[in-house]
């Protein structure tokens, strides 16, 4: 079980190592063994996410109700079933127009799942952690400076207020003077979260490169030398 194990973690350092070094091929420019390195994640990925969606959704919400279910299992899972039906009717030509019902039911769907999740999840949070910086007794309770936390307060109050405003379209040309001073702050508001964001995405992008350098050197430290 032991030599099994030892095995299986020389086999994935190895695979690891190749197709790191197919990625890195992109450094010389497009090729051909850059695109297989691709190809192969695109196609792990996709078979990942459609086994997921077969084990998590399809088999225990929808076959396995047809098939072992009881009669009114059966009878709600035949809802799905048919619009699932009517969804792969996109696939060909003649039968497309039965498909497109079941499609503007999806979009309606996420976009209200997308809407609701974004009212509730982000605005009202951030709405509420916004008032929450003003309050006068949690800040005494914490033992925190009160004129550093209404200071921070107000920077964050400030902040999405003038953000809101960039987007503030007036129907008038040109807009006040003073909505375009604060349509310029949000401007430079939003600029620095993008730019926070980047910094971000940077840093870990960045963080993976040195754990693959750092993985590539490891493996040709334990190739030349396994002992150790």
């Amino acid at each position: 079980m032991t030599d099994l194990a030892n095995l299986s973690s020389v086999i994935g350092m190895f695979v690891g190592f190749v197709f790191t070094l197919l990625i890195f091929s992109y450094l010389l420019g497009d090729n051909a063994l850059f695109r297989f390195a691709t190809h192969v994640f695109i196609g792990v990925s996709a078979g990942y996410v459609v086994s997921m969606a077969f084990l998590n959704v399809i088999w225990p919400r929808l076959l396995s109700p047809v098939l072992s279910g009881l009669p009114e299992e059966r009878l709600l899972a035949a809802i799905p079933l048919l619009l699932s039906g009517l969804l792969l009717a996109k696939a060909t030509s003649r039968l497309n127009k039965f498909g497109s019902p079941v499609m503007a039911f999806l979009a309606g769907v996420g976009a209200a799942v997308v809407v609701g999740g974004a009212v509730t999840g982000t605005l009202f949070p951030q709405a509420a952690a916004t008032i929450n910086l003003f309050d006068m007794q949690a800040m005494q309770t914490s033992g925190k400076p009160l004129g550093a936390g209404l200071f921070n307060g107000t920077i964050m109050l400030v902040g999405a207020l003038v953000s809101l405003a960039y987007f503030h379209f007036h129907v008038r040309t040109p807009k006040p003077l003073w909505l375009q001073a604060v349509s310029w702050a949000g401007q430079a508001m939003i600029a620095i979260a993008l730019g926070a964001v980047f910094a971000g995405v940077y840093m870990a992008a960045l963080a993976a490169l040195v754990e693959r350098l750092d993985a590539l050197v490891e493996f040709i430290r334990w190739f030349i030398n396994p002992a150790t």
